[in-house]
């Protein structure tokens, strides 16, 4: 059926499609409201160099230099942050900062991209926290970026780093006061929204086939059986 058939349909059953479409708005806005908000709060954390740089200088009765294996790397810092980002993104980090299992919270934890390979923002580390709460999304921002720091810590002590080489973690921008993203709840709208309108589309077709086929039905049946004429009585 071509788009003016369509048209006609929807007009000839007017009665039909308005109140589908009356309920699928109506159904979308309660799909609106019941669809919780979610909540962001972001950080971003930068590693730089300590004032000493990565290895300490020249001591004699050292035979092997002394220097922070973390930072003496082809690709420096960018893959000391590449690591770090791996290990704030572990399935049970953001169980273990407070976030409840299997809970509406979205942890991410990246470069400022999605490919970890890349190093075209340097050694940047972005937090992003998406929860129905506001205050959980900052708390656990601020917990995420302690973690950071705790995590590198470690990592600097498994490998031997010298304490004055300690890579030094500084707040870019700190966590950010959790801002309402309604995008979940526009497309939970959207979707009841077009289903609605697919259901009064259906609706009206469905109409214009009953009573075509109730009509088509009645034109086979003919005008029915006359029926014969009462005897004319005799006085």
């Amino acid at each position: 059926m071509d788009f003016w058939s369509t048209v006609g349909v929807l007009f000839r059953r007017w009665y039909v499609v308005l109140p589908a479409f009356a309920l699928a708005i109506f159904i979308s806005l309660a799909v609106y409201r019941t669809v919780p908000a979610q909540y962001a709060s972001n950080a971003v954390i930068a590693l730089t160099l300590p004032l000493r740089g990565g290895s300490l200088p020249y001591n004699p009765k050292v035979p092997n230099p002394e220097v922070n294996p973390l930072i003496v790397t082809e690709r420096g810092l960018t893959s000391t942050a590449s690591i770090l980002i791996a290990a704030l993104n572990a399935p049970d980090v953001a169980t273990e900062l407070g976030a409840p299992p299997g809970g509406d919270v979205e942890l991410s934890v990246n470069n400022g991209s999605s490919n970890l390979e890349t190093s075209a923002n340097g050694p940047l580390v972005y937090v992003s926290v998406e929860s129905p709460s506001p205050e959980l999304s900052l708390d656990l921002v601020k917990k995420v970026s302690a973690r950071a720091r705790t995590e590198l810590r470690e990592r600097e002590l498994q490998v031997g780093a010298p304490a004055e080489t300690y890579i030094v973690v500084t707040d870019i921008v700190p966590p950010t006061e959790p801002e309402a993203r309604l995008a979940r709840r526009s497309r939970a709208m959207v979707v009841a929204l077009a289903l609605g309108g697919m259901a009064a589309l259906t609706s009206a077709y469905a109409a214009e086939s009953i009573l075509v086929a109730r009509r088509r039905k009645r034109a086979e049946q003919g005008p029915g059986i006359a029926t014969k004429p009462l005897p004319e009585r005799v006085p």
